[in-house]
């Protein structure tokens, strides 16, 4: 027999809403089973009503067991022995259908109880354990309710100690009934082909005893099926056993390590707080604003991945983002007289949550494991080691702040004490990480010591003026969206496309390849692990503007135009696979190292969720220069096909007009020679051959005429 599915029951105090999910899976299939059974049943009480009717009451039952293999069952429906079994039994009990006579008692005794004691009693008892788990669960989530609005300042010992209990009787109540019905849900499995074989093996058992006409259909062959498929019935039995007993033991164990754990505040001196955490989960209270002044609270269940905060409702299969916690501000709060509370804001202040957690020991490491993940520990290959260096930030946290500002300020770093340009080597701002790339090798992305830049040197600097000055680009005001401002247009302001983006500058370096966007993804992971371990939390905010020429980086304040990148040049654009806020571009220029050669720099931003459309622009403002440069070449094929035109249309009228002086010509020449063929003084003209014949035909004509 293949292996059987089995429900966690290691995981039920913690009632994770996978586990929720998974429960859900295995009540369908015990609804399945139920029907199923229903149907198989009412076919075997055919068979014992009626002896008349038992070659038709065979048939279905065979037809049955065949359409065993297209049932649906959430569980066990690829089990190929189970068909390939109740294929055979369909066969032999569709050779068998002939036969009319059965005794009844024997039916009764082999095929009936088996079947109708797994109808009444087994599948009876999971209803009963099914509503019995229900009003637990409803119960221990009103007993957390109450628990949960229990008021800080008016503490009352009497009702917190009744409110305690409730919470403690009603998770061990609900834990009890939740493990007993995974159990019963787990032995419905073996159940299940017990329920299927036993009936099945008894009706044939009958046919064999009853039918001495039968010999010749029932043969050794089949008796030997019959056994095989006994002892396995035996052996499943022996195994449902075996895991009935491990089970229970089970139950026995969590019962007894799990009893402190019912208390919803456990004492932090036997459970310690782990404040090097870099992911966690569990079920938290939202607060959720219904009007001005009124609110509600939620139970969900949040878990972190990545640098996101995820929340799961019960039942559900996946989690959604609840709140992006990079960069963000964590901090514990006082609201509305609940303890245990603590506010996470977003890295803009635009967006902030207020969530309650169960304990004084979940509300630290929530605190702790949020603020780890707001510096990008996370993205380290030892996320604890580095996350143990900030633990006194990370406590510091812990106690309430008197705003956001405050807070925000005291993880920004001094812009006095930081130059505008802070420059590293790859191999110091990576450490270890280097030596686990996954998918390709470091040398083959990025060239070596590659320094890294993480702000922009604005070309308005006065060690750069002559340069900008040279370039024409420096100092010079651009209008992002088109508006002339005086008598002439630049070729930005001429351009179809004007696309303006708000984006901060992460930094840049040099690259090795330019034709694979592993390169934007592997440039994204260092510059990103550099500023994690250095604490670089500044960047330099612009304005992206996006036409069919160039990309231009405009300071906000001043437009002035930082930097420009000529759109040609832009070999590769891609976007982050999991954080679609961060792009890069890799820039292909003259120069670097080798002043002879290429070079290619990728420059990575961060924008405000707009990483894809920016990528989308630039996409769409190189398709627009490429069909512009193929209409100007297509413009000047035409140009050049109509001057070739042109041109010989010149020579053909020229060669006409040649023509047609040579016929005038002829025809002056033939005109002043008849009068002085021969003159009267018997003197002769000589004439050439050409106008001797022309003479000879001429007055060959005249004499046509004559005799005409």
């Amino acid at each position: 027999m293949p292996g059987i599915d089995k429900l966690p029951i290691e995981e039920t105090l913690e009632d994770s809403p996978q586990t929720r999910s998974l429960l859900g899976v295995f009540e369908e299939d015990a609804t399945a089973i139920s029907n199923y059974m229903n149907q198989l049943y009412q076919a075997m009480h055919r068979i014992y009503d009626a002896q008349n009717e038992l070659s038709a009451a065979t048939h279905l039952t065979s037809k049955l067991l065949k359409e065993y293999e297209k049932q649906r069952f959430p569980l066990g429906g690829d089990d190929e022995v189970m068909s390939s079994t109740l294929q055979q039994f369909s066969k032999v009990i569709d050779e068998l259908s002939s036969c009319h006579a059965v005794l009844s008692t024997q039916l009764a005794d082999a095929m009936m109880f088996p079947i109708t004691q797994f109808k009444e009693r087994d599948l009876k008892e999971i209803l009963t354990l099914k509503e019995v788990f229900q009003i637990a669960s409803n119960d221990h989530d009103a007993a957390i309710n109450r628990y949960s609005r229990l008021s800080k300042k008016r503490e009352n010992d009497k009702v917190k100690y009744e409110v305690t209990e409730d919470v403690y009787t009603s998770r061990k109540k609900q834990h009890q009934t939740m493990m007993h019905y995974f159990c019963a849900l787990n032995t419905l499995q073996y159940k299940k082909k017990i329920a299927l074989l036993e009936p099945l093996l008894g009706y044939m058992q009958a046919q064999i005893s009853f039918f001495k006409m039968g010999s010749e259909n029932l043969n050794d062959q089949l008796e030997e099926f019959l056994t095989n498929i006994g002892t396995s019935v035996q052996n499943v039995r022996r195994e449902m056993d075996s895991d009935v007993e491990t089970m229970q033991q089970t139950i026995e164990d969590l019962e007894v390590a799990s009893d402190p754990l019912y208390v919803p505040d456990p004492d932090p001196t036997k459970f310690p707080v782990h404040r090097n955490l870099t992911r966690k989960a569990g079920y938290l209270n939202a607060r959720n604003k219904t009007g001005l002044v009124s609110s509600s609270w939620d139970r969900q269940f949040y878990f972190t991945q990545g640098g996101n905060l995820m929340s799961q409702a019960r039942g559900d299969v996946a989690g959604g983002l609840a709140m992006d916690i990079d960069n963000c501000s964590v901090m514990a709060v006082d609201c509305e007289d609940r303890r245990y509370c603590f506010q996470i804001t977003s890295f803009d202040g635009k967006k902030s949550s207020i969530l309650q957690a169960e304990s004084k020991k979940d509300h630290e490491e929530w605190i702790c494991t949020i603020n780890n993940i707001s510096k990008q520990i996370y993205l380290s290959e030892n996320p604890e080691e580095i996350a143990a260096r900030v633990n006194q930030s990370a406590l510091e946290a812990v106690t309430p702040s008197p705003s956001f500002q405050q807070r925000h300020e005291s993880l920004r770093p001094a812009g006095q004490s930081r130059p505008p340009t802070a420059r590293t080597s790859s191999s110091g701002s990576l450490g270890s990480e280097s030596t686990n790339l996954a998918a390709l090798s470091l040398d083959s992305l990025v060239a070596p010591d590659t320094p890294i830049q993480f702000d922009i040197i604005s070309p308005v600097c006065e060690d750069q003026s002559g340069q900008a000055k040279a370039s024409g680009q420096g100092g010079r005001r651009t209008n992002p969206f088109g508006e002339s401002g005086g008598g002439t247009k630049s070729e930005t302001e001429e351009s179809i496309l004007h696309q303006l983006f708000i984006v901060r500058f992460l930094g840049s370096m040099e690259v090795k390849s330019d034709d694979n966007p592993d390169v934007v993804y592997e440039t994204m992971r260092q510059i990103l692990a550099a500023r994690a371990i250095h604490n670089i939390f500044r960047m330099t905010e612009s304005h992206l503007l996006v036409t069919c020429d160039c990309l231009k980086l405009i300071d906000p304040q001043t437009q002035v135009t930082r930097l420009t990148f000529p759109l040609p040049n832009v070999v590769l654009y891609a976007t982050h696979q999991e954080n679609k806020r961060l792009f890069g571009f890799v820039l292909r220029t003259s120069g670097g190292r080798s002043e002879s050669n290429l070079s290619s720099v990728c420059y990575i931003f961060e924008s405000n969720n707009e990483g894809e459309k920016i990528c989308d622009s630039v996409g769409l403002a190189k398709q627009i220069a490429l069909h512009a440069e193929l209409d100007r070449r297509a413009s000047e094929k035409q140009k050049e096909i109509e001057r070739v035109k042109e041109k010989q249309q010149k020579e053909l009228s020229k060669q006409k007009q040649i023509e047609k002086d040579l016929e005038e010509q002829s025809r002056l020449i033939a005109a002043s020679s008849r009068p002085n063929q021969a003159s009267s003084e018997g003197q002769f003209v000589v004439l050439s051959s050409s106008q001797s014949e022309e003479s000879d035909l001429g007055e060959e004509g005249k004499k046509r005429e004559s005799e005409a």
